[in-house]
């Protein structure tokens, strides 16, 4: 089975998207999951903000030679799931291409969407397409039994403010992830 592909999106993909990508990468290790990220108005060839360099740093991950790229109709065409930031990127995604609307998912809607949810529980499903797709489609059919969100949707965006920030963005953004990741990779790599 193909692990698959995540495109992760923010706005200027320097601060929230790149930390996602490189937190989400380092987790996935060799599982064959591809990880990449994009802005949907990027601050195109800067590298990553220092602010979320260093707090990649802090947890042992490096950010070095990232450069922001602008979201395009293609990079959403070729992505498995699309992680947004916000619901304004979801949206932004699919007015891109319309493929999005069937893929693209708030960071916190899909760690909401996993809670209590194993990755034998996503293959007991038995769904077609990549692994990254079958985990999508489960959590997604958790969409009837689980509340969206109201409140504390989106993941901070700390770009152009003091170290506190970028702490906050980091604690929001590993608080998801520490469901996410296990449905992800449990299966990958026990196969």
């Amino acid at each position: 089975m193909r692990a698959g592909t995540i495109l992760v999106v923010c706005t200027g993909n320097v601060c929230r998207s790149p930390y996602i990508e490189a937190r989400l990468r380092d987790a996935l290790g060799d599982s064959g999951v591809a990880v990449s990220s994009a802005g949907t108005r990027a601050l195109v060839d800067l590298p990553m903000d220092p602010g979320s360099r260093a707090q990649l740093a802090a947890v042992g991950v490096s950010g070095e030679g990232f450069r922001a790229r602008q979201l395009t109709s293609e990079l959403v065409q070729e992505a498995d799931l699309i992680l947004a930031a916000a619901r304004e990127h979801r949206s932004a995604a699919a007015r891109t291409h319309p493929s999005a609307l069937r893929k693209a998912v708030t960071l916190r809607d899909l760690a909401d969407l996993l809670e209590g949810v194993t990755s034998a529980d996503i293959a007991a499903r038995d769904e077609p397409g990549s692994w990254v797709t079958q985990v999508l489609t489960g959590a997604l059919a958790r969409r009837a039994i689980v509340p969206a969100r109201q409140e504390h949707v989106d993941i901070f965006d700390p770009i152009g403010q003091p170290d506190s920030a970028f702490m906050r963005m980091a604690a929001e953004v590993d608080d998801a992830l520490r469901i996410v990741i296990p449905v992800l990779r449990d299966r990958l790599q026990t196969s």
